[in-house]
Protein backbone atom coordinates (compact mmCIF):
# COMPACT_ATOMS: atom_id res chain seq x y z
CA UNK A 1 0.00 0.00 0.00
CA UNK A 2 1.17 3.32 -1.22
CA UNK A 3 1.33 6.38 1.87
CA UNK A 4 -0.12 9.61 0.93
CA UNK A 5 4.03 11.15 0.67
CA UNK A 6 4.89 8.89 -1.70
CA UNK A 7 1.73 8.96 -3.76
CA UNK A 8 2.17 12.74 -3.81
CA UNK A 9 5.50 12.24 -5.00
CA UNK A 10 4.91 10.23 -7.92
CA UNK A 11 1.94 12.16 -9.14
CA UNK A 12 4.80 15.76 -8.93
CA UNK A 13 7.22 12.87 -11.03
CA UNK A 14 4.46 11.87 -13.39
CA UNK A 15 3.23 15.38 -13.90
CA UNK A 16 6.12 16.45 -15.84
CA UNK A 17 5.92 13.19 -18.54
CA UNK A 18 2.12 14.04 -18.97
CA UNK A 19 2.54 17.64 -19.75
CA UNK A 20 5.04 16.76 -22.84
CA UNK A 21 2.79 13.86 -23.81
CA UNK A 22 -0.14 16.53 -24.05
CA UNK A 23 2.26 18.99 -25.46
CA UNK A 24 3.32 16.52 -28.41
CA UNK A 25 -0.41 15.33 -28.78
CA UNK A 26 -1.03 19.46 -29.61
CA UNK A 27 1.50 19.56 -31.82
CA UNK A 28 0.66 16.38 -33.98
CA UNK A 29 -3.17 17.61 -34.12
CA UNK A 30 -2.20 21.47 -35.43
CA UNK A 31 -0.59 20.38 -38.36
CA UNK A 32 -3.78 20.18 -41.19
CA UNK A 33 -5.23 17.02 -41.52
CA UNK A 34 -5.44 16.17 -45.37
CA UNK A 35 -8.90 15.10 -46.35
CA UNK A 36 -11.49 15.18 -48.87
CA UNK A 37 -13.81 17.88 -48.70
CA UNK A 38 -17.20 16.65 -50.05
CA UNK A 39 -20.96 18.27 -50.84
CA UNK A 40 -21.82 21.07 -53.13
CA UNK A 41 -22.48 23.88 -50.50
CA UNK A 42 -18.68 23.23 -49.46
CA UNK A 43 -17.38 22.60 -52.62
CA UNK A 44 -18.83 25.79 -54.27
CA UNK A 45 -17.55 27.70 -51.04
CA UNK A 46 -13.87 26.50 -51.95
CA UNK A 47 -13.68 26.54 -56.05
CA UNK A 48 -14.96 30.78 -54.81
CA UNK A 49 -12.14 31.03 -52.97
CA UNK A 50 -9.94 29.18 -55.07
CA UNK A 51 -9.07 26.75 -52.23
CA UNK A 52 -9.70 23.27 -54.11
CA UNK A 53 -7.02 22.15 -56.40
CA UNK A 54 -8.94 19.90 -58.30
CA UNK A 55 -12.94 19.53 -58.35
CA UNK A 56 -14.59 16.20 -59.24
CA UNK A 57 -18.25 16.16 -60.19
CA UNK A 58 -20.37 13.22 -60.60
CA UNK A 59 -22.37 13.03 -64.19
CA UNK A 60 -25.19 11.32 -62.73
CA UNK A 61 -26.75 13.73 -60.12
CA UNK A 62 -30.64 13.95 -60.18
CA UNK A 63 -32.06 16.60 -60.43
CA UNK A 64 -28.98 17.75 -62.83
CA UNK A 65 -29.41 21.22 -61.95
CA UNK A 66 -27.49 20.90 -58.44
CA UNK A 67 -24.38 20.49 -60.69
CA UNK A 68 -25.05 21.76 -63.73
CA UNK A 69 -23.30 25.12 -63.05
CA UNK A 70 -20.37 24.25 -61.24
CA UNK A 71 -18.30 23.60 -64.43
CA UNK A 72 -19.17 27.07 -65.35
CA UNK A 73 -18.45 28.27 -62.49
CA UNK A 74 -14.68 26.31 -62.67
CA UNK A 75 -13.93 27.63 -65.59
CA UNK A 76 -14.72 31.34 -64.35
CA UNK A 77 -12.40 30.81 -61.07
CA UNK A 78 -9.88 28.23 -63.07
CA UNK A 79 -10.28 25.59 -60.66
CA UNK A 80 -9.39 22.39 -62.95
CA UNK A 81 -12.81 20.08 -62.71
CA UNK A 82 -13.95 16.55 -64.01
CA UNK A 83 -16.66 14.69 -64.67
CA UNK A 84 -16.69 11.37 -63.18
CA UNK A 85 -19.38 8.15 -63.97
CA UNK A 86 -20.71 7.76 -60.68
CA UNK A 87 -21.90 9.60 -57.37
CA UNK A 88 -21.74 6.52 -55.91
CA UNK A 89 -17.88 6.11 -56.63
CA UNK A 90 -17.81 9.38 -55.32
CA UNK A 91 -19.57 8.53 -52.05
CA UNK A 92 -16.96 5.96 -51.66
CA UNK A 93 -14.00 8.10 -51.14
CA UNK A 94 -15.54 10.16 -48.29
CA UNK A 95 -16.99 7.13 -46.66
CA UNK A 96 -20.49 7.53 -47.30
CA UNK A 97 -23.20 6.05 -49.58
CA UNK A 98 -22.85 8.98 -52.39
CA UNK A 99 -21.16 12.35 -53.07
CA UNK A 100 -22.18 15.04 -55.67
CA UNK A 101 -19.23 16.58 -55.78
CA UNK A 102 -15.32 16.16 -54.27
CA UNK A 103 -12.82 19.21 -53.87
CA UNK A 104 -8.95 18.50 -53.11
CA UNK A 105 -7.64 20.88 -51.20
CA UNK A 106 -4.01 19.57 -49.82
CA UNK A 107 -1.93 16.69 -50.35
CA UNK A 108 0.55 14.86 -48.96
CA UNK A 109 4.39 16.27 -50.42
CA UNK A 110 4.88 12.73 -52.26
CA UNK A 111 1.56 12.90 -53.94
CA UNK A 112 1.86 16.84 -55.28
CA UNK A 113 3.74 15.48 -58.91
CA UNK A 114 0.69 13.49 -59.14
CA UNK A 115 -2.15 15.57 -58.22
CA UNK A 116 -0.37 17.71 -60.91
CA UNK A 117 -0.46 15.33 -63.97
CA UNK A 118 -3.81 14.48 -63.08
CA UNK A 119 -4.70 18.58 -63.13
CA UNK A 120 -2.98 18.70 -66.16
CA UNK A 121 -5.21 16.59 -67.69
CA UNK A 122 -8.38 17.54 -66.26
CA UNK A 123 -7.19 20.90 -67.63
CA UNK A 124 -6.93 19.63 -70.95
CA UNK A 125 -10.04 17.75 -71.11
CA UNK A 126 -12.24 19.47 -69.59
CA UNK A 127 -11.23 23.01 -68.77
CA UNK A 128 -9.80 24.05 -72.39
CA UNK A 129 -12.12 21.93 -74.57
CA UNK A 130 -14.35 24.38 -76.42
CA UNK A 131 -15.82 21.25 -77.60
CA UNK A 132 -17.29 19.84 -74.34
CA UNK A 133 -19.55 23.51 -73.90
CA UNK A 134 -22.69 22.18 -75.55
CA UNK A 135 -25.66 24.07 -76.57
CA UNK A 136 -28.36 22.60 -73.80
CA UNK A 137 -30.85 20.62 -75.75
CA UNK A 138 -28.27 19.62 -78.34
CA UNK A 139 -29.53 22.79 -80.43
CA UNK A 140 -33.01 21.25 -81.88
CA UNK A 141 -35.76 23.86 -81.40
CA UNK A 142 -39.28 23.36 -80.82
CA UNK A 143 -41.63 24.22 -83.47
CA UNK A 144 -42.65 27.75 -82.47
CA UNK A 145 -39.04 28.73 -82.26
CA UNK A 146 -38.35 27.53 -85.70
CA UNK A 147 -40.64 29.65 -87.21
CA UNK A 148 -39.79 32.97 -85.31
CA UNK A 149 -36.11 31.85 -86.84
CA UNK A 150 -37.49 31.83 -90.18
CA UNK A 151 -39.61 35.09 -89.85
CA UNK A 152 -36.27 36.55 -88.47
CA UNK A 153 -34.42 35.25 -91.64
CA UNK A 154 -37.12 36.88 -93.92
CA UNK A 155 -37.20 39.93 -93.05
CA UNK A 156 -33.12 40.50 -92.83
CA UNK A 157 -33.27 38.87 -96.47
CA UNK A 158 -36.38 41.52 -97.21
CA UNK A 159 -33.89 43.93 -95.66
CA UNK A 160 -30.63 43.44 -97.29
CA UNK A 161 -32.67 43.36 -101.02
CA UNK A 162 -34.21 46.64 -100.16
CA UNK A 163 -30.60 48.16 -99.49
CA UNK A 164 -28.99 46.26 -102.89
CA UNK A 165 -32.16 48.06 -104.41
CA UNK A 166 -31.73 51.78 -103.47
Amino acid sequence: METAKARVADEKANAGKKGAAVDSKKAESSVKPILLKYGINHVTTLVEQKKAKLVVIAHDVDPIEIVVWLPALCRKMEVPYCIVKSKARLGTTVHKKTATALAVTEVKPEDAGKLEQLVASCKLQFNEDVSSVRKWGGGILGSKAQAVVRRRERAAQRDAAKKQGQ
